[in-house]
């Protein structure tokens, strides 16, 4: 009798007690797009680029701003012809059109309840000309891999927004948005060269076109001289033109960007400037070009604390005319927020309620130029009163400390916040010898509204931040809120004369108060603009400009309260760019919010329900659950935590049972997995195929559980050969963990010469650092198979069964553990714990375990001579490396081992995660696809990664033969007169 192992239950995840809210999605929505809206798109563009599911329309409800709407259809367009036909339609039906990108918007700029475009998905890669003075790069392009694409040349971006991890070019470009050092001369407005756009009405441009203008005057002549009147109109008053340049000189993206009527004399060039800025509202952007900006690599950086705010803003000037590309300011409330952080003095708690830092940086490109700005740093830094003793320092290390502090305050403040309220972070901008002053005012905001807040930003451009994490549940709350963004405005506008939003894009929050910025005539101006670029109003209504008082009241979310693992997330999207899954189903911000969704309905809900059943699979089966999110994330949160715990209570108590009796018979397990890559090998050398493995592989996962046992796969290798090379204890440098994931796949070198085993004793040995491997290795693991599933019982036996062999024989941790897989190595060293007894936490304490990479990089590599270089490798740092700091490590063995070394930019995770890739193989295929477009045609002499089924993933993936480092050390290492090592 077959047993019904691991059939998915999401009954049996633990409800949180919750209380439905005002804002929950209505009942209307479980089915889904309107069926007729769902079909007339799908025969448009194609069905796979239509997401009419309920869980489509929640997942992308949501930005890193406090409102959420309902679209009523997604779509993923992969052209401009598509997108054409989406305008084409959406005007046909009366339906608005949010064009959204990376969703890291803060003012709710990527959000609307008509037709969302996801100008992400299909819009991403870049192109590096001129030997890095320009890059041509699409609007779906993560910034900060544009900027890699331009490292190796010396240059960057010029728009620096602290979002790069995120943010896309598209919505840098649509926001105007800019940073620490960008100010208003290398933002978007200024750098971007050239731009292709589409119109409402279909029209295509390409400003690069030789012909552009003339095409755009005969294609659109009403919104060509529609331009030249507006500018016409401006340039006759000259009150106003006085008012632009003044409000220009400073930071300002509040409205359309209007000095592009000044900048520019033709009507394209005009449009091309105010399409900088326009938050989706004139155009679809398919493209830019921009003039990139040398990136200094010399760095001088201090830490200064002042006595108060005045002190410290009258230090900004003095720096900035000498030279310094940054300086950031934190209040007394942004450092109070740090206290107690890696890095931080322990003595600032002491420090009075007024005092305020800046961290002060200069960039040079030469050694000889960063010694001439060391002197000026020296002779302001002379002048200053601060409380505690500053130097400016060269030393990267602590630089990197305090930029860290600086940054540290998005998650300090976000993951303290209370469960059920919101983070908001917005800015503003002063005329900067008023900059104290308002900084001041703004704190003296905070307490009256009854919220606590920090302020910090970038001094040097006027550029304040305000953050603060009110509950927006009540109507009252709404309506303090409103007190909050009114007082906030009536401070910067009317005491001030400052700038609304300097760097965010204007958003929901600011639009109904634009008119109150720039005047009734300018705004009037703007909006025979929005109509002739756009006629019915098609883009993003109320978005940039509103006729609604109280645009920014409505569509304010509601935060439940989640589970402990997820509940600090404030929903920014950092965590997408690097999730394995973000192509094909949910992200960790998504996975998330649909909970949040889940606990925003009453019991028994219909929304609810078709929720639960959509995200199964959608979240719970396709989380490679690599923890890579964490490293992005702003609040260090593990989303695939949470789904390793759903998956566990999913189980049945045979479930668990079955799974920790295979646990403790893994030595025979490892057998059997031998034994039927042993057939699969036969089956498919003899008859040519691979029937009797596929066969043999589903039965078992039929008996047993298709959570347990993997599928068939056409990259399945051999099995290894299970001995290993004989080796002795004594005087052993290291133990040798040969992990059971090499134990059982052999690598593509076992048939021609050594294995993993072989290799790496050898070239330990060769480098004076011999290894010993322990007779009673088989059936140990580092628990991943079960930790992963959620299998607690079989999780808690392997942890503990592997952390005690590993303190006997390293003698008590006397000497270091090596380990050849890299997702083994950090199980070990981190997953592992929170399932250890007392006593083996305490032993675990005490291990040194080392990954295969750091082996090579820190202990053979430097004894080793490399007798000659492979013309070139391509490498895969897998996602544990990420985690154990080893990215740098890997690159520069293989720096050492080939002339030209590459890490891909999209070299993340290849969401094979130890053998979800067998279970769902098609999440390694989206995982890797934009790594694998990377690559392209490019051929590579050695294909290199540090985990053996990472390489199975990448095989699988490009087709080439990925395999361990410690291969191609051994290989390069070898003197000529040392014959191949022998398989043992």
């Amino acid at each position: 009798m077959l047993l019904p192992l691991l059939q998915p239950d999401t009954e049996r995840i633990t409800p949180v007690e919750h209380k439905p809210t005002h804002d929950r999605a209505p009942e209307e929505l479980a089915l889904g797009s309107p069926l007729w809206l769902r079909d007339d798109l799908a025969e448009l563009i194609g069905e796979e680029q239509v997401h009419s599911r309920l869980i489509d329309l929640v997942k992308y409800a949501t930005d890193a701003s406090p409102y959420r709407m309902f679209p009523k259809v997604v779509v993923s367009p992969r052209t401009v012809e598509e997108v054409n036909k989406i305008f084409a339609y959406a005007q046909e039906k009366g339906l608005p059109v949010t064009i959204r990108s990376a969703g890291s918007s803060l003012s709710g700029q990527s959000q609307g309840n008509g037709i969302l475009i996801d100008a992400r998905k299909h819009w991403a890669g870049a192109s590096v000309e001129d030997g890095g003075k320009r890059l041509r790069v699409r609007p779906g392009t993560v910034m900060f891999r544009a900027n890699l694409a331009l490292h190796p040349y010396g240059y960057r971006l010029g728009p620096d927004p602290a979002s790069s991890g995120v943010a896309t070019v598209g919505g840098v470009i649509a926001n105007n948005a800019s940073g620490m050092c960008c100010g208003t001369v290398e933002n978007s407005y200024k750098t971007l060269e050239s731009v292709s756009f589409l119109l409402p009405s279909g029209t295509f441009i390409n400003t690069a076109d030789p012909d552009a203008e003339n095409q755009f005057n005969l294609a659109e002549p009403a919104l060509a001289a529609g331009l030249l009147e507006i500018k016409s109109d401006i340039e006759k008053d000259a009150a106003l033109v006085a008012r632009l340049k003044k409000k220009y000189s400073i930071k300002n993206t509040t409205g359309y960007h209007m000095g592009a009527f000044l900048d520019e004399s033709t009507p394209l060039g005009i449009f091309r400037k105010l399409l900088v800025g326009s938050e989706g509202t004139l155009a679809f952007i398919s493209e830019g070009v921009f003039e990139t900006v040398l990136d200094d690599k010399y760095r001088l950086t201090a830490f200064l604390v002042f006595p108060d705010m005045h002190s410290a803003c009258a230090a900004v000037a003095p720096f900035i005319a000498h030279g310094a590309a940054a300086a950031e300011l934190s209040d007394r409330g942004s450092l109070r927020a740090v206290e107690g952080k890696p890095g931080v003095p322990d003595r600032w708690k002491t420090l009075p309620a007024e005092a305020t830092a800046l961290l002060v940086e200069f960039r040079e490109p030469t050694p000889e130029k960063l010694g001439e700005a060391a002197k000026a740093a020296q002779s302001v830094l002379n002048g200053l009163t601060l409380l505690e003793p500053a130097e400016f320092t060269r030393d990267a290390h602590l630089a990197a400390q305090y930029w860290t502090i600086r940054s540290g305050l998005l998650p300090s403040i976000g993951g303290a916040r209370p469960s059920g309220t919101s983070l908001i972070l917005e800015d503003v901008c002063f005329p900067p010898d008023k900059l104290a002053d308002g900084a001041l005012d703004l704190q003296k905001l905070f307490p009256k509204h009854g919220y606590d807040g920090v302020v910090f930003g970038h001094a040097s451009a006027g550029n304040l931040h305000f953050l603060i994490t009110p509950s927006l549940n009540t109507e009252a709350d709404v309506q303090r809120f409103d007190g909050f963004l009114r007082g906030v405005v009536e401070l910067v506008v009317d005491k001030y004369d400052g700038s609304l939003k300097a760097e965010h894009g204007t958003g929901r929050n600011i639009a109904p108060f634009v008119e109150h910025e720039w005047g009734l005539k300018l705004t009037e101006m703007m909006w025979r603009l929005k109509k002739l670029a756009d006629p019915k109003l098609m883009l993003s209504p109320d978005v940039m400009l509103t006729r609604d008082t109280k645009a920014h009241l409505r569509h304010l979310h509601t935060v439940p309260t989640v589970e402990e693992e997820v509940d600090r997330c404030i929903e920014c999207g950092y965590c997408e760019s690097v999730c394995p899954s973000r192509h094909i189903t949910t992200t960790p911000r998504q996975r998330i919010v649909l909970r949040r969704e889940m606990l925003r309905q009453p019991v028994g809900s219909i929304v609810t329900e078709a929720l639960m059943k959509q995200y199964e699979y959608d979240a719970i089966e396709t989380c490679a659950g690599d923890g890579s999110c964490a490293l992005a994330c702003p609040v260090g949160i593990n989303t695939g935590m949470l789904m390793k715990r759903f998956r566990h209570e999913e189980h049945n108590k045979t479930e668990e049972y079955v799974a920790g009796k295979i646990a403790e018979n893994w030595g025979f397990a490892e057998v059997g997995a031998r034994t039927a890559l042993t057939l699969n090998h036969i089956a498919t050398s003899v008859y040519g195929g691979s029937l009797v493995a596929e066969s043999a592989l589903r039965i078992a996962r039929s008996v047993v559980s298709k959570d347990l046992m993997p599928g068939w796969l056409p990259v399945i290798p051999p099995a290894a050969i299970p001995k290993v090379p004989p080796t002795s204890r004594e005087n052993a440098a290291a133990v040798y963990f040969h992990a059971c994931v090499n134990r059982i796949f052999a690598s593509s070198d076992e048939a021609h010469g050594p294995n993993i085993a072989d290799a790496m004793v050898a070239v330990s040995a060769r480098a004076g650092m011999p290894l010993w491997i322990p007779d009673d290795l088989a059936g140990t693991c580092c628990a991943t198979v079960w930790h992963s599933k959620g299998y607690a019982d079989g999780n808690k036996y392997m942890a503990n069964l592997v952390v005690e062999k590993m303190w006997e024989w390293s003698d008590g941790g006397k000497i270091p553990v090596v380990c050849d897989a890299s997702s083994c190595t950090f199980g070990i060293t981190s997953e592992i714990v929170s399932y250890l007894t007392l006593q083996n936490a305490e032993r675990h304490k005490q291990l040194k375990l080392l990954d295969s990479v750091a082996w090579a990089h820190d202990y053979l590599l430097p004894k080793l001579t490399v007798h000659h270089q492979v013309e070139s490798a391509v490498l895969h740092p897998v996602c544990a490396l990420h985690h154990l700091g080893l990215v740098d490590q890997l690159q520069h063995v293989g720096e050492a081992l080939a002339k030209k070394a590459v890490t891909p930019i999209y070299a993340t995770c290849c969401a094979f995660a130890g053998d979800r890739g067998f279970l769902h193989p098609e999440l390694t295929k989206s995982a890797t696809s934009e790594e694998v477009h990377e690559i392209g045609d490019q051929e590579f002499e050695q294909h290199i990664c540090s985990n053996r089924t990472c390489e199975l993933g990448m095989n699988l993936a490009t087709g080439k033969d990925y395999r361990s480092v410690i291969f191609l050390l051994e290989e390069l290492t070898r003197p000529a007169t040392e014959g191949a090592t022998s398989i043992a």
